[in-house]
């Protein structure tokens, strides 16, 4: 079991960004996974960096931390030969610690171009002839192509890593999922459930399982939900919707009648480190051994100290934790 970091693209600044990367390896987290958005889900979390410089100075700033997009849209904001060119820039400025998390991607951030918001099934076949562009780009040959989705018009690629970064595909249902299992490196959720990870091995996936986690750490468990409802409260919207709703302030319409309650089966408050290790061996149980820890709100100084001295230690020990350190996350590791 490995234990990683969310940098937060919706909630924090680029250089606080850079920071919280950091701040994660002196913690003792082993990789991190940046969001890739235009907008932020709700006009609360005020932030949404370009994810690719802050990539850059990220590499810079660590030296250990294994880092990777979750999720990046390979489809309509941006070209999937633009992805393929700066997925394999930071590719370099990360020597065997990044990864390109892909996923099918939201209205929220895509619309932004004006072409459009097709159906779920249309953007998974979108996403599939994405990363054959992707893949046949960073063999470094020139590429031309005229897809149903895309066109590559003599493209090639002169600043190529040792080795392509491992692809990891988002999936938050069975049909991504196998998806996932049939044309990625790995797989990313988030939520514990079991039949995710069956449907991914079942699709030929055998990389490494991701998933993230919402928690909280505070003082106080009132004030760290009502920083959640305040800031996240996206748990209590219905999972169809995140997809499809198109601005900031749609999402807050959506999550007006939310409460408090609505959320605490969804996110770990507290500072109780065994309430947190219950949360883990539940992903852990349903299959997953990647584990992303999102810390809500502004206060993420007191968790790195939380993670750093309480959970990690009893992590370790519980969980067995995996020290190993072969690449992006385990690359080439068939039992994921």
């Amino acid at each position: 079991m490995r234990i990683g970091y969310k940098l937060c693209s919706e909630e924090r600044t680029a250089l606080q960004l850079v920071d919280d990367a950091r701040r994660a390896e002196a913690a003792g987290l082993s990789f991190a996974a940046i969001s890739d958005h235009f907008h932020p889900w709700i006009e609360a979390q005020g932030q949404s960096p370009f994810v690719w410089p802050v990539i850059g100075a990220v590499a810079n700033a660590t030296s250990t931390l294994e880092v990777g997009t979750a999720v990046t849209c390979p489809t309509i904001r941006m070209h999937p030969a633009i992805v393929a060119q700066a997925a394999a820039t930071a590719a370099t400025l990360l020597p065997d610690r990044f990864f390109l998390g892909l996923g099918t991607g939201e209205n929220l951030n895509e619309h932004v171009v004006g072409r459009g918001w097709p159906n779920v099934d249309t953007r998974q076949r979108m996403l599939r002839e994405a990363v054959d562009v992707l893949r046949a780009l960073w063999e470094g040959d020139t590429v031309t192509l005229e897809g149903e989705y895309h066109v590559v018009d003599n493209a090639r690629l002169y600043s190529l890593p040792e080795s392509p970064p491992p692809i990891y595909v988002a999936a938050s249902g069975r049909e991504s999922a196998a998806l996932a299992g049939e044309m990625g490196d790995g797989l990313i959720a988030t939520s514990p459930e079991g039949e995710l990870v069956d449907r991914f091995i079942d699709g030929g996936g055998r990389g490494p399982r991701l998933a993230e986690i919402l928690l909280c750490v505070d003082d106080d468990e009132n004030d760290a939900i009502k920083t959640v409802r305040d800031t996240w409260p996206l748990p209590a919207i219905p999972g169809a919707l995140t997809a499809e709703l198109p601005l900031p302030k749609h999402f807050e319409a959506a999550a007006s009648s939310v409460r408090e309650d609505d959320l605490r089966g969804s996110v770990t408050v507290g500072t109780d480190p065994e309430r947190y290790l219950m949360a883990i061996r539940r992903y852990a149980e349903a299959g997953f051994d990647h584990l992303i820890l999102h810390q809500i709100g502004p206060d993420q100084e007191r968790f790195f100290r939380f993670v750093q001295d309480e959970l990690l230690p009893i992590v370790d020990g519980a969980l067995e934790l995996d020290g190993d350190r072969r690449g992006p996350l385990d690359r080439g590791n068939d039992d994921g």
